[in-house]
């Protein structure tokens, strides 16, 4: 029965038994990742300091890490497809398994050539989902390499662009709402062909004779948790290492929150009555 407090650090993690805090420095796409799928559309270049998806007709590509987590911060630098991408996905996301998955995204939208990208975010716990927030983004994603951030703590779930925050979601456990936490997740990506939705509700179709269209990764950095074997705590010799563990929005933080909501968001959920016309989800009363 969900408790009528917040319930503290030691509290949730009370199964975890026995590991350690990994840092990975700016990344060894090598050691970090493994491509799993495109027949060799995916690439990893530069002394493994950069991965590159590719999607064409045949197929898009795809790729894991080796390591799962349970919680932690994990960055990603990302330049998505450019030009006309409408009808192209790049996902970008952590996720476990099983029929009662957890899961948090980042999707991005492509678009006719001029127009923005849509960034999708989503946060599924215990198999449960339909929790869409989407945004435009205040530069041109294609342009550079931008950092894409999930802090995943026992408390909340931030969404970062460029350490802006974007979206927070916060454990509502005391309240019924389900939150990721006992599920050790891996960190996936694809680029893939979804032109029967992705652009203007499917109303624009891939163009293939733009492909192959291809997005590309650098500088992987994961402070957080490794599960091994059925076990894992977070534990370190440099407690500031820890503090994301506990991070929460300073004030700050706050501010330019509600700034990216205010001007950028396009889409969300909490405010979607016609969808939930028998009542909006719990946590949206209570953000």
């Amino acid at each position: 029965m969900a408790s009528s407090s917040s319930p503290s650090l030691s509290s949730l993690v009370p199964l975890l038994v026995s590991l350690f805090i990994v840092v990975c420095a700016a990344g060894n796409f090598n050691q970090d990742f493994q491509i799993t799928w495109g027949d060799g559309r995916a690439k990893i270049l530069n002394n493994a300091n950069l991965l590159t998806l590719s999607l064409d007709k045949a197929s898009g590509s795809g790729f894991q890490s080796k390591n799962e987590y349970l919680f932690g911060k994990i960055d990603m630098q990302l330049k998505l497809v450019p030009g006309n991408s409408a009808g192209t996905v790049t996902a970008y996301y952590l996720s476990s398994k099983g029929s009662t998955w957890d899961e948090i995204d980042f999707e991005f939208l492509g678009n006719l050539s001029g127009d923005p990208y849509i960034l999708h975010t989503n946060v599924f716990s215990q198999g449960k989902g339909n929790r869409e927030q989407q945004f435009y983004l205040w530069f041109d994603p294609t342009a550079d390499f931008h950092t894409y951030s999930i802090l995943w703590n026992p408390q909340r779930i931030v969404f970062s662009v460029d350490g802006t925050p974007i979206r927070e979601f916060k454990n509502l456990e005391s309240i019924g709402v389900p939150f990721p936490k006992r599920q050790p997740m891996r960190i996936y990506s694809s680029l893939w062909n979804a032109d029967d939705w992705a652009t203007r509700g499917g109303r624009i179709k891939t163009d293939w004779s733009k492909a192959p269209f291809t997005a590309s990764y650098r500088n992987f950095n994961a402070n957080a948790c490794v599960w091994n074997r059925g076990k894992s705590t977070c534990k370190s010799n440099s407690p500031s290492s820890n503090a994301w563990l506990s991070q929460e929005l300073d004030s700050t933080a706050q501010q330019r929150l509600s700034w990216v909501q205010k001007n950028y968001m396009i889409y969300n959920y909490c405010s979607d009555k016609n969808r939930f016309a028998q009542g909006l989800p719990l946590e949206c009363t209570h953000s």
